[in-house]
């Protein structure tokens, strides 16, 4: 969703964003299958694969090699995502492309679907049959018209299975008049069955890793989906610790009611955590109104953790301005809350990144002194009257460019910290 491709030639409706596209074409399936042949990949090569699209292509490729007069087919699952409800597949024999494509909240509201007859099949459960060689059948929805003038004579679309208010459904469409010969249905139908098997398993897949990326950031999320789940389980790394907080929130939450309040945060924390995912940071709690998040030095490296913790910062706080200048609508009223003020620490160490906590509830997080000793350097920023502040480990790590304009503000006591810290307000 974050870096969506260019559709073309392909367009796609309001809602609906092109997130990968594969066109191996023909060639990712042998010239010469039969309805065994077919079967027989499915039960046993097909198994190894990690890509849906990727799967799916070949999948339809054989099909077609199979003589079963398949030339388009989709596949379009429900999923667990904050801002994404489902995703599809696309392919078809005529441009060679197959398409993954997601579908943001909106799309279930919009024309494009609800007037598609593959509406009735994911809301309702229904298997639908539209004859595109009569007039009927190709006015039916524009989607309809489109496929007939495309030269298809006949769509079909039925349900795979049921995923929570939606059901998963998969469409096919052929150019043979007549449609679909009555020698291909059952072997078609019984080709499916079988894929339906795999749709489920990577179903459930994704939406694991979407529920770990959610809760538990991508880096954290993965090292969990990859067995790291007993308490301990973990590792020390070098990184740059960055730690936000809100001024005044105790005060904000005793004026407002909890929903106002939640939409205030909501808003502060959409900017803050764009800005630390936009920069390679992860993002390991929300506490309260702050957050923590690090700069790994291993995957990033020194100089450029440093740079991406600072980059981050500093666009949140242009992030949180322009809130403030122009609050959007779902705001409470801008007299009982107005303006956002937030502090940024930031400091560099080692912590331990891994499982903690008890034996049947775990936190994935980081742990240690420099999670600490950021938090101590966060809390500067009110008694300095500044918005962003640095140990000079970090300054000491910036490349040349940017430590240009960092302001020294002496040394200064940090609580559990043997001898005062320089710090530097950018």
């Amino acid at each position: 969703m974050k870096t969506t491709l260019d559709p073309a030639p392909r367009s796609y409706a309001p809602h609906v964003y092109l997130v990968d596209r594969s066109q191996r074409g023909r060639s990712c399936a042998p010239e010469q299958q039969d309805f065994e042949d077919v079967r027989n990949w499915l039960l046993h090569e097909a198994t190894g694969f990690d890509s849906v699209m990727l799967m799916f292509e070949e999948f339809m490729w054989r099909c077609q090699a199979a003589g079963l007069g398949i030339d388009r087919a989709s596949l379009h699952i429900g999923t667990l995502h904050p801002r994404v409800i489902g995703f599809s597949w696309l392919w078809n024999s005529q441009d060679g492309f197959c398409d993954e494509i997601a579908a943001d909240a909106g799309a279930i509201k919009h024309a494009t679907f609800t007037r598609n007859p593959l509406f009735k099949v994911m809301a309702e459960g229904q298997t639908i049959k539209v004859d595109l060689e009569s007039a009927e059948g190709a006015g039916s929805a524009p989607l309809m018209g489109e496929l007939a003038d495309q030269g298809y004579t006949v769509y079909v679309a039925w349900p795979l299975s049921s995923a929570g208010a939606m059901h998963n459904a998969m469409t096919l469409a052929s150019t043979r008049p007549g449609g679909f010969a009555p020698q291909s249905r059952d072997r078609i139908r019984a080709l499916i069955d079988v894929f339906a098997l795999h749709v489920e398993r990577h179903i459930l897949h994704r939406i694991a890793s979407n529920v770990a990326d959610t809760y538990l950031g991508p880096i954290a999320g993965q090292r969990v989906l990859d067995g790291e789940i007993r308490r301990g389980d973990g590792e020390a790394i070098e990184a740059v610790v960055f730690i936000s907080d809100m001024r005044g929130f105790t005060q904000l939450a005793d004026r407002l009611s909890g929903p106002e309040v939640t939409a205030i945060l909501n808003a502060y924390f959409d900017r803050v955590s764009a800005a630390v995912l936009g920069h390679g940071g992860d993002i390991l709690k929300f506490m309260g109104d702050g957050l923590l998040a690090v700069f790994d030095e291993k995957s990033l490296g020194v100089s450029a953790a440093a740079d991406a913790a600072l980059g981050a910062s500093k666009v949140a706080l242009a992030a949180i301005d322009a809130l403030n200048e122009a609050p959007p609508d779902g705001l409470p009223d801008p007299a009982l809350w107005h303006p956002v003020r937030i502090g940024i620490g930031l400091h560099r160490g080692e912590v331990f990144f891994g499982n903690v906590g008890g034996e049947e509830r775990l936190d994935f997080t980081v742990i240690g002194r420099a999670v600490n000793e950021t938090s101590r350097v966060e809390s500067l920023c009110k008694p300095l009257g500044r918005e962003l502040l640095m140990t000079e480990l970090v300054r000491a790590s910036l490349s040349e460019d940017l430590v240009t304009g960092l302001n020294a503000m002496g040394e200064h006591a940090l609580r559990g910290v043997g001898k005062p810290v320089a710090i530097f307000a950018a």
